[in-house]
């Protein structure tokens, strides 16, 4: 199944007044739409995500560091519109299957996205709704209620998934009515809509309490990690620190390529997420770690973390060494980190650290590296 995301984000969001679009509002150090793009890209499943946005925001969405998958269109001038425009965009990619969701609503758990796809591949529409919890009645004006029956009621949630083919032909032909949501038009249509029970936690943002509520949702804990790593300088390798290969007659003596930057960071991960430790997950023992690279162990690191619901959120690195220097080679290792780790640049840090010609390292015949993380929790 070809399943693509469409992530619709054009919106003015004028009922939350705030100077920061909606979508860019910082939660816990990242963006609502961040939120989502980090929910859904752990689903293999997507092969491509589509953000619709506002053009007027286009600054906002330029300081968000995307994935290659991930595409960019301008909204339209209402909801119907942006998708509509979405979807054409996808229309020559062999999508199958298509999630359409309002970033309005960031909290979405894995847990409803995953029964949503398992769901989707043996039907054309798929929905969350809730049942309402209150009373409910409709009116024209004030003096004339009438009551409902809210047994018959179902609250709509977003994502949304659908037959890519049949929810195209369905926005083209309803090119001028307006719909609240997607699913609206196979109700206009009265075809089949299958519904999964949605969760309150997945609430949307429209006012200023909601964005406080979902703020309460994401509080989180943070933990720490030390790190501590040191080889030997040797002749016939080459060096390798923070994943970047510098120019030198000698490199560190390891079993992997002895890159004492990455080994201390993977060690205070582990330590701060209380996973153990490099030499308990890739042991020098271990034929098919013999030279590996450490930033692909790292990889493999951050998938096990977050795979716990981890993610990285502040990196601070000492290199103790004669030579090299690390103010030639900084900003590189930084960039490099931040990529694999899934961070913003301004979230690592990096020093150069001697010992005053004294001892191991001062003669220069060993680097060490420490290193303290902290990582956040989400439950």
């Amino acid at each position: 199944m070809s399943l693509f995301l469409i992530l619709l984000a054009a919106g003015d969001g004028n009922r939350l007044k705030s100077k920061t679009p909606k979508p860019y509002n910082n939660v816990n150090s990242k963006t609502i739409l961040e939120y989502s793009l980090n929910t859904f890209g752990t689903f293999k499943e997507f092969k491509k995500i589509v953000i619709v946005f506002n053009k007027k925001h286009k600054k906002f969405l330029n300081k968000i560091k995307l994935k290659k998958n991930v595409l960019k269109i301008i909204g339209g001038r209402s909801r119907q519109e942006s998708a509509l425009k979405a979807l054409k965009k996808i229309k020559k990619m062999n999508c199958e299957k298509v999630f359409i969701h309002d970033v309005a609503r960031p909290n979405t758990s894995k847990n409803l996205i995953r029964k949503m796809i398992k769901i989707l591949k043996k039907n054309h529409a798929v929905i969350p709704v809730l049942k309402p919890n209150d009373a409910i009645k409709i009116t024209r004006n004030a003096h004339a209620l009438r009551n409902l029956n809210k047994n018959d009621l179902r609250l709509v949630q977003t994502p949304q998934g659908f037959s890519y083919k049949k929810i195209y032909k369905k926005h083209i032909k309803n090119i001028n009515n307006l719909f609240d949501d997607d699913s609206s038009l196979f109700v206009h249509d009265r075809e089949k809509v299958t519904t999964v029970k949605g969760e309150k936690s997945n609430l949307k943002i429209t006012t200023i309490d909601d964005l406080r509520t979902f703020e309460s949702l994401k509080r989180t804990k943070t933990y720490y990690g030390l790190g501590f790593d040191i080889h030997k300088l040797i002749k016939g390798k080459k060096l390798y620190l923070g994943g970047i290969k510098i120019s030198s007659l000698l490199g560190l003596k390891g079993h992997s390529d002895g890159d004492s930057v990455i080994h201390a960071l993977i060690d205070s991960l582990l330590g701060a997420c209380s996973l153990g430790d490099i030499g308990r997950l890739f042991s020098n023992k271990n034929k098919k770690y013999k030279n590996i690279r450490s930033t692909i162990l790292l990889k493999k690191v951050i998938e096990l973390i977050k795979s716990r619901n981890f993610s990285v959120n502040n990196i601070d690195i000492n290199v103790i060494a004669e030579k090299p220097k690390m103010k030639k080679y900084r900003s590189k290792m930084i960039k490099l980190i931040s990529t694999i780790c899934e961070i913003k640049t301004g979230q690592i840090n990096i020093k150069g650290k001697t010992t005053e010609k004294l001892g191991i390292i001062g003669k220069e015949k060993a680097i060490a590296s420490e290193v303290i993380t902290s990582v956040i929790k989400n439950d």
